[in-house]
């Protein structure tokens, strides 16, 4: 019978991806001794398979379409990527898939990493391999999310790619077949594409990108259809098979018949809690964890769940910010200090998950969003008009882009005269969406926008178009 080694901390973390290291991070810091246990890579999901890998293959191909739209630069820029070059700079990125620098890291902030499977295994203890970690105060679960397959007899024999293939593939596939309209398959439709496959995109809606302002998802699927791609909505996928030359053949509910190198899933998220032992402290395994605002878990006083597990915002840098909100409160309650959790807006609770989450979608053109769309504004109940401007009337996107397409929207609270949300699609508008998301977050009254002078040219200008487009009608 094997020895079980049972050791005592004020915290467990189980998941290092950035979302734990931020919790454990914070923890250290006050000085409460911690553990992270982690089953894979130390840096997690977003290291190794989502945000930097993607990024690191994505930014070669944005910086050439920008480079094709600058008059004296775009004959310099007309030869095809080097897909070996991007390739490889992704590997870089990744550490070659080796996590030595981010286990370092953990071990700098004085944290103890634990590798293998955790599982929980009643209140306030979670088992990994032959070591029982017990956490006087509290166990943070930030283990993220996997992606979600079909069922579709065969698909397994079939072995299509997740996201995780998509970012890690060591070759590009002549033909592409990408199942999805979200973030995941528009930025990786824009990635093959540019890279030289062939690549079809099947979409079960009515368009891309969904849960942003309609416009953003017809412009992408605008320039993917410029760039040879072959976007299909109302698509569904009924069969895939492989053939015995390795060939995909994918047949849509229409009945259309598709061939295939690849064929990449980009379908959805499940929540990694499965296999955590959530039924040993009375929780539905496999479930997303339901928290409060200081991200403590339902119906306990020491379980914290923070990330993508608790479904509010699968963003890593919501989840970092979730991480460090939990930490403090975790921090709070170890020294019976009083707790901020039901005030917004203070150091311990996670207001900005509600209605004021930014993302970026790496595609070309870039789509940028804050906080609420039209619909949800008006939805939520709010008395809102969109104000809506062609980014051709600014005259630092046409210095930036030659033909530069774009657009943009603020969505204004006629009552509060503050924004609810603010959407840009276009080149570049990645590095606008801070801004917007200070405007959102710090519900800045319009009145006061207009003394936030934009700096001439610079595509910033955008904001006073908003702005005169407000006032004037």
């Amino acid at each position: 019978m094997t020895e079980t080694e049972t050791n005592v901390y004020d915290v467990v973390v189980l998941g290092a991806g950035p979302v734990g290291e931020n919790v454990a991070d914070r923890t250290r810091a006050a000085g409460l001794t911690t553990a992270i246990v982690e089953s894979e890579l130390v840096g997690g999901e977003c290291s190794y398979w989502a945000c930097m890998p993607s990024k690191a293959l994505l930014r070669p191909v944005i910086a050439r379409a920008d480079a094709r739209r600058v008059p004296g630069l775009r004959q310099a820029v007309q030869g095809p990527l080097d897909a070996a070059a991007v390739l490889a700079h992704r590997n870089y990125y990744t550490s070659d898939w080796t996590d030595d620098g981010a286990a370092q890291w953990i071990d700098s902030i004085g944290a103890d990493l634990y590798r293998g499977h955790g599982r929980l295994t009643g209140p306030r203890t979670v088992t990994v391999g032959d070591k029982v970690l017990t956490a006087r105060h509290a166990v943070a679960v930030a283990t993220g999310t996997r992606a979600v397959l079909p069922d579709l007899p065969g698909l397994a024999e079939v072995k299509p790619w997740t996201s995780r293939e998509a970012t890690s593939a060591q070759a590009v596939p002549g033909r592409l077949v990408v199942v999805g309209g979200g973030v995941v398959a528009t930025e990786m439709a824009t990635l093959y594409q540019a890279l030289g496959a062939q690549v079809t995109v099947l979409v079960r809606g009515k368009g891309l990108l969904n849960r942003m302002e309609p416009f953003a998802g017809e412009l992408v699927a605008e320039a993917l259809i410029e760039a040879g791609a072959d976007v299909r909505t109302g698509a569904s996928v009924e069969s895939v098979t492989r053939t015995a030359d390795g060939a995909v053949v994918v047949v849509t509910g229409t009945g259309d018949r598709i061939e295939a190198d690849e064929i990449l899933f980009a379908t959805g998220r499940a929540p990694h809690t499965d296999d955590l032992g959530l039924e040993t402290v009375g929780l539905e395994p496999g479930s997303w964890l339901t928290v409060d605002d200081s991200l403590l878990v339902t119906g306990t006083d020491w379980l914290y769940a923070v990330g993508d597990v608790n479904h509010r915002a699968l963003l890593t840098h919501q989840g970092k910010y979730q991480a460090r909100i939990a930490g403090a409160a975790i921090v709070a309650r170890a020294a019976d200090a009083p707790l901020q959790a039901a005030e917004p807006w203070s150091a311990h609770a996670a207001t900005a998950d509600h209605e004021c989450v930014p993302q970026v979608v790496f595609t070309d053109p870039e789509a940028a969003a804050v906080g609420l769309s039209l619909a949800e504004a008006e939805q939520a109940g709010y008395r809102v008009r969109a104000v809506d401007v062609d980014m051709t009337s600014v005259a630092g996107a046409g210095l930036y882009a030659d033909g530069y397409k774009g657009r943009a929207r603020m969505v204004v609270d006629l009552d509060e005269e503050i924004l609810r949300g603010v959407t840009f699609v276009g080149p570049g508008v990645g590095e606008l969406i801070h801004s917007a998301t200070v405007a959102v977050v710090g519900q800045v009254p319009i009145a006061r926008l207009w003394h936030a002078v934009p700096s001439y040219p610079t595509i910033s200008e955008v904001w006073l178009r908003l702005l005169e487009a407000f006032r004037d009608n």
